[in-house]
């Protein structure tokens, strides 16, 4: 393992291994699996001795980051309290419970899949987690807990054919045929689900007054997973959009709803500056709320890109100089683009997809230039020629 850790699994598994005592697939599932971790989980990657599991498993764990952030939404929500417990139901290859549980004074981790249990129990041995373990089935397990400060699922996303599913009542366990029992049983319970899956839709299923938060989690302007927190009496939702640590949180009510609109919609135009908001804000949909908040205005009511008259402190997103406006005649393209040999391209509300575009425009991919295309309140669609700000 460690001569070939840099090698091409592939490869080194078409070639193969004539030492008898070379256990070839453990080999290549363990150098494998340390080349996703020194990606996924720089801090274990660096621990020698640690044991990963097969690729699907260690495509579906959470990533360090995400686990931090975590740890550190269990850290608020335990603020004051006293002698506190943590029950991961679906341990899976243990990443979230193994950060999360530096927050408890006393942490369960329960997996039924006796290889994944027998890994992941290893690992934090190694680690020096001093953890509870169970091989059960996380429903069974429910069913004895008296009382938890906290109850983590991160329910299957995948049926008995192996397919993807993305709805609460799709995955397993099915949380709403559980969800009382939960929240009689625990103060706090954080359910990790898809990405995919509409925030929204996720709070009604749940039952609006059992939601206290919804975090919308991308890394790297990636969105990587929904969070939503539960407890008895939940009160006013709040929905936290975070992009590698950083945060906009508003309280989920009528006047957020990404379908509603101010109707002040602005025109872009050269000497003005562009701001494209991150992945968790597009995800969340709350782009009038946006807009009072940093008193911007939107270009159109589907494009989702904002315009101001200089760049804004702590907007939530990426802010680029407008350099020129052009519309689709051949005689204006010719005109703006002239000089610009290759550029970023995006399409916001555009019926061109950005390869189609690219074509038309005959402009290679990279550079300093960034172009969006998009189509504004009037109907008229534009591209918005642009540089980079931050």
């Amino acid at each position: 393992m460690r001569q070939h850790a840099d090698e091409d699994v592939r490869q080194l598994a078409l070639r193969g291994c004539k030492d008898p005592d070379v256990e070839l697939t453990v080999a290549l599932q363990q150098i494998q699996g340390r080349q996703t971790a020194r990606q996924k989980l720089p801090s274990w990657a660096a621990v020698d001795g640690i044991q990963y599991p097969p690729h699907l498993n260690m495509e579906q764990c959470s990533s360090e980051q995400t686990a931090r952030y975590k740890a550190d939404l269990c850290r608020r929500l335990l603020s004051g309290s006293q002698q506190t417990s943590l029950y991961d139901l679906t341990g899976g290859f243990g990443v979230d419970f193994a950060w999360m549980s530096e927050a408890f004074d006393q942490s369960t981790y329960v997996e039924r899949d006796a290889q994944l249990f027998a890994i992941s129990s290893a690992n934090f041995t190694l680690l020096g987690k001093k953890v509870e373990k169970i091989c059960a089935d996380g429903i069974d397990v429910l069913h004895t807990i008296g009382h938890a400060t906290m109850i983590f699922l991160d329910p299957a996303r995948r049926d008995n054919h192996g397919g993807r599913t993305y709805g609460i009542s799709e995955c397993t366990p099915d949380v709403l045929t559980i969800r009382d029992e939960l929240l009689k049983k625990a103060d706090f319970i954080v359910l990790k689900l898809s990405p995919m899956l509409d925030w929204r839709k996720a709070v009604s299923d749940l039952g609006e007054q059992n939601v206290s938060e919804v975090h919308i989690v991308s890394v790297a302007n990636e969105c990587k997973e929904l969070l939503v927190v539960m407890q008895r009496d939940g009160g006013t939702v709040r929905v936290c959009c975070v992009n590698d640590g950083h945060c906009f949180a508003f309280d989920h009510d009528d006047t957020a709803d990404g379908s509603r609109s101010s109707g002040a919609f602005v025109e872009p135009v050269a000497g003005k500056t562009l701001l494209v908001p991150n992945a968790s804000v597009m995800k969340a949909g709350c782009f009038s709320e946006m807009a009072r908040r940093y008193g911007v205005g939107q270009i159109a009511v589907n494009s989702h890109l904002f315009v101001s008259e200089a760049e804004v402190k702590g907007f939530p997103g990426r802010q680029f100089a407008i350099d020129a406006v052009s519309s689709m005649s051949k005689q204006d393209l010719k005109t703006r683009l002239a000089g610009i040999r290759q550029a970023n391209i995006a399409v916001r509300n555009f019926p061109l997809t950005v390869a189609e575009l690219r074509r038309r425009l005959k402009l290679s991919e990279g550079g300093s230039k960034y172009i969006f295309a998009t189509t504004l309140a009037n109907g008229n669609r534009v591209l918005l020629i642009c540089q980079r700000l931050s």
